[in-house]
């Protein structure tokens, strides 16, 4: 799976992002501008230290990241989508798109893949939820879709045992 953020303002959601894909094996796709610095300083002072083991890619822009993946299929999540996202079928190798915390995809992107657009339901008060919760929802049924392939589905306790059934 990948996720792609376009032009992302908020480090801390970025970071979170950015675990959240490291534990779930995913490539993260960062289109630019970006709202912060990804120098050594600014990621350790977000609380990026797994940032080391993400599979992450920037972009200049949108084109250039289309150029790079041609034919790549690509959600892209929207408050404004007409279709939830438990109504698509995500396949292992798609691409989930978010936008920037402030106003989410540009419009002009969207109405090119309408299709494509996909929106967690909420209450109509609500403007949006947070980014990397967001990321989290989609990602995590995708990844269902998929059978969870590659992940760790089943825990141990540290010091005690599971009782036999």
């Amino acid at each position: 799976m990948h996720i792609i953020l376009h032009q992302p303002e908020i480090p801390a959601n970025t970071g979170n992002i950015g675990r959240t894909c490291v534990a779930t094996g995913t490539s993260l796709h960062l289109i630019e501008p970006l709202g912060f610095h990804l120098d050594e300083k600014s990621i350790k002072r977000a609380g990026m230290d797994y940032w080391n083991q993400l599979d992450v890619t920037r972009y200049i822009n949108y084109q250039e990241f289309l150029s790079k993946h041609p034919g790549a299929k690509i959600w892209m999540a929207t408050t404004k989508a007409k279709r939830s996202y438990t109504e698509v079928v995500f396949g292992p190798d798609d691409y989930i798109m978010f936008g920037k915390e402030s106003a989410g995809i540009p419009e002009e992107i969207l109405v090119e893949n309408e299709e494509h657009c996909v929106r967690i339901p909420m209450l109509p008060a609500i403007r949006s939820l947070n980014l990397s919760n967001s990321v989290a929802i989609v990602l995590y049924e995708a990844l269902r879709q998929n059978h969870f392939s590659d992940l760790e589905t089943e825990g141990q306790l540290h010091r005690l045992r599971w009782k036999e059934d």
